[in-house]
């Protein structure tokens, strides 16, 4: 999601201040309080229990804070939902690899200290998400397939009531997080042909952009006391280990692939990696808030795509799809999704600095498709 973000009111701290948040913010890993971990000679096996608020490095307002001098006191803990998923396996593997303290919200029975079990269609207690720096909320049903009403539902339902519970219980939180970053989704431009679209592109017609914008607003309760919130609106992301490209594989591999319609329609793409590492700027970087596109700097058309692809696997692609025919098997989702066009650019990410790995659809697709899988993230 290095230094640290500088957020918040910066606390007035001497020596002695210092010395105490050290010592207060030791890390006590068998769970225990620091004065019983220095009367302790044998390591304990106690299972580890989140700090205490006299534990939390904290700003004046009561929001833990991920300034410098509190890297000393503890690491960050960061909160995430949808950690199994495609893109939220990959970052809790990156952010538990710079040394982050992660905890997942899990819908099944914790297995261990860091899972929190929560029902995100129902009221979420506050003490459940206290005391975290960072809250990240990545959950949802997949919108590929086949649109019903009752399909639709879950799609609508599972992004914006459980972002709406998650943020009004962030915003009754005693120890509020200072940032609460959301997933949304380019489909809240919706289609919108060669125009060129930014974040601060108005939203466009139809029910995934609808969706999008209940998604937005439904993250505003935890903007009353988190110092930022931040909207990542996600395109296509590039995987071998699932979404789109995974699905594509086979049949272009098969040599049975081609463009899908007219092929004419802007298809925006992000590498898994680059996403990852997108977030992790976002995390340090206490001036991005709001929306936020997460896509490649460089879209391409359908037709480009399906040929890049073809010529990464060294296949023809020589099978069209008609739209008819998309429209036939996929109804709704054909035109909101397959069919639709959205030439999206991530102008804050880019005037913020951040370096994108893979700029180059031609380079992303080299990496995923030569690269070991177990290898990737």
């Amino acid at each position: 999601m290095l230094p640290p973000a500088n957020v918040g009111e910066r606390p007035r701290t001497g020596p002695v201040d210092c010395l105490c948040l050290i010592i207060a913010g030791r890390r006590d890993m068998e769970g225990q309080p620091p004065s019983a971990v220095r009367r302790s000679k044998a390591p304990l096996r106690v299972k580890k229990q989140p700090p205490t608020p006299v534990e939390r490095c904290s700003d004046s307002r009561g929001r833990l804070s991920l300034q410098p001098q509190y890297r000393m006191c503890r690491m960050p803990r960061i909160l995430i939902s949808g950690a199994s998923g495609l893109v939220g396996t990959a970052l809790v593997t990156a952010l538990e690899k710079r040394g982050d303290e992660v905890y997942r919200l899990v819908r099944r029975e914790p297995r261990n200290a860091f899972e929190i079990c929560w029902d995100p269609m129902q009221d979420v207690p506050a003490e459940l998400v206290s005391g975290f720096h960072v809250v990240i909320h990545l959950s949802g049903e997949t919108v590929a397939g086949r649109w019903t009403e009752r399909k639709k539902r879950r799609i609508r339902d599972s992004r914006v009531v459980s972002t709406q519970n998650l943020a009004l219980a962030l915003a009754k939180a005693d120890t509020p997080p200072q940032t609460f970053i959301c997933a949304s989704a380019i489909g809240y431009y919706g289609n919108r042909g060669d125009e060129v679209l930014s974040e601060q592109s108005a939203s466009g017609q139809g029910f995934l952009a609808e969706t999008s914008r209940e998604w937005e607003d439904a993250t505003q309760p935890a903007a009353q006391t988190a110092d930022r919130v931040v909207n990542l609106r996600i395109g296509v992301v590039l995987s071998r280990k699932g979404g789109a490209l995974k699905q594509m594989l086979l049949p272009f591999r098969l040599g049975l692939g081609g463009k899908i319609g007219s092929g004419r329609q802007w298809f925006s793409w992000i590498h898994v990696d680059d996403l990852v590492a997108a977030v992790l700027h976002i995390i340090e970087h206490s001036d991005l808030r709001g929306p936020v596109n997460m896509v490649s700097a460089n879209p391409v058309t359908n037709a480009a795509f399906t040929k890049s692809l073809a010529e990464a696997v060294r296949r023809p692609a020589i099978f069209p799809v008609p739209a008819f025919m998309v429209r036939l098997a996929f109804g709704e989702f054909a035109e909101e999704g397959l069919l639709a066009s959205a030439r999206v650019v991530p102008r804050k990410l880019v005037e913020n600095g951040f370096r994108f790995q893979y700029p180059e659809l031609r380079r992303a697709l080299e990496d995923l498709l030569n690269r070991p899988l177990e290898a990737m993230s």
